[in-house]
């Protein structure tokens, strides 16, 4: 099958598998693990669509890791899983929900595309991917490191892939979009001291069980002028790629967020998610 060709009349930068490749040489990621938050629109015209960025990291050796999260296989929380502090209003609670009935496995096809995007889902479709084991935050990986990085995933793990790209000289690379999208700083707020809050899905037996997932991401733009230190940019095409390496911004991340905690708040004085991250997040104690 030919690669889709720019269509006439469209005006938009044209971005080659080529100009993706020297980018990732002049970053100097290759050979190294990358989790990538994308926009592709924000390229201009990419020949060969989102295969075509994700070809062009394997071919520099890189190992690609993408968010593919399956927000739909939520469940409501059982009367006995409710931690207080956890950034959840328990008495707006409806059911039932789609996940209902859906059990989780890694080998699930389940993925709020309109979230994630088309990066993400093109990972999903590759026969040699590597999924994680969990039911809403799941990462998924291709490339030689794929299953070291995502071997270490569990529901009450959920940022061990970030950790071990951390571990592994790795670094995130923002393409188009804001550090609202930038998962790894929920590993940052963790790292300094706050428990991520529990949200619930149907484990292996089919009952309800508890998972970790972050918490409001959109205040993380806060920390732009800090993270701009450790940070490299680079245009491709249209896009802007702003390439964070994984074990500085963490640690930089870490210090700043102990030291204000409200630095991560979005501004709005009605999110609970926010509000109880700041207090250091849900209250485990006697709550399974």
């Amino acid at each position: 099958m030919s690669a889709p060709r720019k269509p006439e009349g469209v005006n938009a930068a044209m971005v080659t598998g080529e100009d993706i490749r020297k980018a990732i040489q002049n970053l100097s990621l290759s050979n190294k693990p990358v989790c990538i938050h994308a926009s592709l629109r924000s390229f201009g015209w990419v020949e060969g669509g989102p295969l075509a960025v994700i070809d062009g990291f394997l071919a520099q050796g890189c190992t690609v890791v993408v968010p593919t999260f399956s927000y739909d296989l939520a469940v409501p929380p059982p009367a006995d899983m409710r931690p207080p502090q956890n950034g959840y209003d328990y008495d707006a609670i409806e059911e039932p929900t789609p996940g209902s009935r859906r059990i989780y496995t890694p080998k699930s096809t389940a993925f709020s595309r309109e979230y994630m995007g088309v990066i993400p889902a093109a990972v999903l479709a590759m026969p040699r991917h590597v999924r994680g084991n969990h039911p809403l935050n799941s990462f998924a990986a291709v490339g030689p490191l794929a299953h070291r990085v995502i071997s270490s995933q569990e529901p009450v793990n959920v940022y061990g892939p970030l950790k071990v790209l951390a571990e592994t000289d790795g670094s995130v690379v923002m393409m188009g979009v804001g550090l609202n999208r930038m998962t790894l700083l929920h590993l940052a707020e963790h790292m300094a001291g706050r428990n991520l809050f529990r949200r619930w899905a149907n484990g292996p037996d089919g009952q309800p069980m508890q998972v970790e997932v972050g918490s409001c991401s959109e205040g993380f733009v806060n920390l732009q002028p800090i993270l701009s230190r450790v940070m490299t940019e680079v245009k491709v095409g249209e896009s802007v790629w702003r390439v964070y390496p994984a074990k500085e911004t963490l640690a930089v991340s870490e210090r700043e967020i102990r030291a204000n905690p409200s630095l991560t708040c979005c501004g709005d004085a009605n999110c609970l998610r926010c509000r109880d991250a700041v207090l250091g997040g849900p209250i485990l104690d006697n709550c399974s």
